[in-house]
């Protein structure tokens, strides 16, 4: 029976990969920092509606 090395999955297209590496390619890869940016991008939005949203709820409720 053969074994088949340990390896990973890119993260994009789904090829297998070295164990260590998240794409498999320069086009996987821009693909991928691009998704990054744009998580970043929302998560820093996320946290800038909940702090206005705290600050509104904290200046509503205290006299």
């Amino acid at each position: 029976m053969e074994r088949i090395p340990q390896h990973s999955h890119c993260q994009i297209c789904g090829k297998a990969v070295p164990y260590e590496k998240t794409v498999c390619s320069d086009e996987c890869q821009e693909q991928y920092e691009s998704i990054v940016k744009k998580r970043r991008f929302y998560m820093y939005v996320m946290y800038g509606a909940l702090a206005v949203l705290i600050i509104m709820f904290i200046l509503m409720y205290v006299p």
